[in-house]
């Protein structure tokens, strides 16, 4: 069913919250997303943004051997003009999800991560892998470009390494993937969980409206230059003030040792 290809639970938090799991499931095939994968995932999402309760999104792929192994090779051999248009505007709109979400999304790479699952994973606010991951742009080696939000890849590697990865299709391992700033924190396999913990319980010791404040501001940042940048951080700080959150967390900080 197209359902168990990406599979959604919740850890729940109490009154603190609660934190959405979203996997890719296809661990067969490397946990590659076709069509109805895609699909799947941006009603996943979609349907997520609403919640209010959520705290964090943490991306995963089943299994112990892939992230996202990129689109389904199988099924975009057999493409016509219509269904590559349709395939790389769902790739779009996956990764858009992501970036776009009101909440931090975490990448938690449990292994391969090629193609569309690296352009996912850049979308993602923190990307932590297991030291086994390997990661790659071969769609040349298909005999297509990568496009889509391979886009974002200069921004988080640089000019040159992202050139070099799109333009040749060889892959790096999960040491020059943190060496070059596409991961936050590279881990052993078992402590995978561990540090995506560590930064599930820094995010709920913020302010739940001002992490979603603070998210869209990112979002902002991307599109803007400093100064405007400036000004939206500035509006978004007296926004900030319209409920009792700054009061009632800056109060219980000065009284702590009272």
């Amino acid at each position: 069913m197209t359902d168990d290809l990406v599979k959604l639970t919740f850890d729940e938090r109490g009154d603190a919250g609660r934190i959405a799991w979203v996997t890719f499931n296809n661990p067969e095939k490397r946990n590659a997303l076709g069509l109805a994968g895609k699909e799947r995932f941006v009603a996943v999402m979609t349907a997520l943004k609403h919640d209010e309760s959520l705290r964090a999104v943490v991306l995963t792929g089943a299994g112990d051997r892939s992230f996202v192994g990129g689109t389904n090779l199988a099924e975009m051999a057999e493409f016509d003009l219509a269904k590559a248009d349709s395939s790389c505007t769902l790739t779009h709109r996956v990764c858009d999800a992501v970036r776009q979400f009101p909440v931090p999304v975490i990448a938690r790479i449990n292994g391969y991560c090629f193609g569309s699952g690296m352009e996912i994973a850049a979308c993602a606010d923190m990307r932590v892998a297991a030291d086994h991951a390997k990661f790659g742009m071969p769609e040349v080696r298909f005999g297509i470009p990568s496009g889509m939000e391979a886009s974002v890849l200069p921004r988080l590697i640089g000019w040159g390494k992202a050139c070099e990865l799109v333009l040749t299709g060889d892959h790096i391992d999960a040491e020059e993937a943190y060496r070059i700033g596409f991961l936050e924190r590279l881990v052993p396999a078992a402590e995978l969980d561990d540090a995506v913990e560590r930064w599930v319980a820094s995010l709920l010791a913020c302010g739940p409206k001002a992490v979603r404040i603070q998210k869209r501001l990112i979002i902002d940042w991307d599109r803007m230059s400093p100064t405007d940048g400036a000004r939206a951080g500035m509006q978004a700080y007296v926004d900030a003030y319209r409920s009792d959150e700054p009061r009632r967390m800056m109060t219980a900080f000065v009284n702590r040792k009272k």
